[in-house]
């Protein structure tokens, strides 16, 4: 696709250029070993790896130009090397010029906050397409544009890979795109030189700790998310959630809230909580949906309010709204033949999981069993983990503690750090076994009919990470093939 040097440096915050700016750059490049003849290569400071190393070479096999934050000693007369402050911050927005500006030719609304943020942006692109509208998703389960799926492979992608996704919506025809947006991508300006419509925040609590150090690190991380908003965008964040409006503090687009107990201009009442949906009352209409528990009432009110901030008919995002179906891996559910119920769900923070526990046992009428199955991922947030096995412990009537995504941990180590937080009463309750097949099999052989179970921690993920190596593993596929075998 090829671009002038020149045209895509445009708005960059450049210190120095060596060379000519009147080349033709081939593709932009972040990993040094995709890197070609003709592409511009960003050199970036990681927190594992200096990208800065690998310039010389680069530079031999023939790459047109650098960007970076430090020069080479030895510059080549061939090469064109352009000096910023901030190769993150630059990287969006070469990317941007790059795809033609792509966030300018569509409505683009961002989703950040610990949890919901896969159902909001999910449900927005499912109520937006069933709206009549071309709609684009960025997100942790799948990227959409329009009706082709295209996997993804983190939360937010790089800047190249999002303006490339973006580019593709808006040759698509697409009018609406609907992104999550991690605290990892707006610390690492992931999304820098994107033109945002709108920002939703869902809520926010302990998660991450691992990456951003502490709490405030992590808040500021969702903060500069609103504070970057321009003035013709709308904010809008849950009244509910005590950090909501630290969001808007600083923020110059227009603030807006929703919410389901406090004052707020969006506001919606759950009037029934059923294990087959809910019944919410919403600016005084009532709206049946099959979606499941509190949390999901709240994702609901903030689909409604990002709609009626895009100017949406009311009645229609109302009748639409009934239609909408979780995302994948979201307390999703299957019903055994003989009357188990299992809830698959990525609760894989304390208050994610403490939500789908709360929300699970309001629906209980008592007399069944709640079984959890859960773990915790390894290299992530260790402080964590003693909390889930407290809360997990707490909430269910039978829990065993298992593996996740183990990483390069030991699994037997993350389940003991986990088990360190059940209390001496209800260690009566407690299994462990290792081994995640085996431990979802002892669940579904534990059921009676009418017990729940809850698979808690990988949701939609199709593997199980071990050593580095991704093995193939599907919760709701097993759970689904066991109970059907049982029963």
């Amino acid at each position: 696709m090829g671009k002038k040097l020149k045209d895509i440096l445009y708005k960059v915050p450049v210190t120095e250029i060596h060379g000519t700016t009147d080349i033709v750059v081939q593709d932009l490049c972040i990993d040094s070993r995709l890197a070609v003849a003709g592409s511009m290569f960003i050199a970036r400071k990681g927190t594992a790896l200096d990208a800065h190393q690998f310039i010389p070479a680069l530079a031999e096999e023939g790459v047109a130009a650098v960007l970076c934050e430090d020069l080479p000693s030895a510059l080549k007369d061939d090469v064109t090397y352009i000096r910023t402050a901030n190769s993150d911050h630059a990287l969006g927005i070469l990317a941007s010029n790059f795809y033609d500006k792509p966030s300018e030719s569509l409505i683009l609304c961002g989703v950040t906050g610990t949890n919901g943020k896969t159902s909001v942006a999910s449900l927005l692109y499912q109520l937006f397409t069933k709206l009549g509208y071309g709609a684009g998703l960025i997100s942790t389960v799948k990227n959409m544009i329009d009706q082709r799926e295209v996997s993804a492979t983190h939360t937010t992608p790089d800047a190249i890979s999002i303006n490339a996704l973006l580019k593709e919506m808006a040759d698509a025809g697409c009018t609406y795109c609907f992104m999550e947006v991690s605290s990892h991508a707006i610390h690492q300006q992931r999304i820098s030189g994107l033109n945002f419509t709108g920002g939703i925040f869902t809520n926010i609590t302990h998660d991450h700790l691992d990456y951003h150090g502490d709490f405030k690190d992590y808040l500021n991380a969702k903060k500069a998310f609103f504070d970057g908003l321009p003035s013709y965008a709308f904010a809008l964040t849950n009244a509910d959630d005590k950090n909501g409006k630290v969001m808007l503090q600083n923020t110059v687009a227009s603030k807006k809230t929703y919410g389901l107990k406090s004052v707020c201009d969006f506001r919606g009442r759950v009037m029934e909580n059923l294990l087959d949906g809910l019944l919410l009352s919403i600016e005084g209409h009532q709206v049946w949906s099959r979606l499941i528990g509190e949390f999901n009432a709240y994702n609901l009110m903030a689909v409604y309010a990002t709609a009626m901030m895009l100017k949406q008919e009311q009645e229609k995002v109302l009748t639409l709204m009934s239609e909408l179906e979780t995302a994948e891996g979201r307390f999703e559910y299957i019903r055994s033949p003989n009357g188990i119920t299992a809830i698959i769900d990525y609760a894989h923070t304390p208050d994610a999981l403490q939500n789908v526990l709360k929300t699970i046992n309001a629906i209980r009428t008592g007399n069944e069993q709640l079984i959890t199955v859960v773990g915790a991922g390894g290299d992530r947030d260790k402080a964590k983990r003693p909390i889930m096995g407290r809360i997990a412990s707490e909430l269910s009537t039978k829990l065993i503690l298992t593996s996740d995504n183990p990483r390069s941990e030991d699994p037997e180590t993350i389940i003991k750090q986990m088990q360190e937080g059940v209390n001496a009463v209800d260690y009566k309750k407690l299994l462990v076994i290792t081994n995640r097949k085996e431990a979802i099999s002892t669940a579904c052989a534990l059921a009676h009919p009418g017990d729940i179970l809850l698979i808690a921690g990988k949701g939609h993920e199709k593997y199980q990470e071990i050593k580095g190596v991704k093995h193939p593993f599907d919760d709701k596929e097993l759970t689904e093939e066991i109970l059907t075998k049982t029963a």
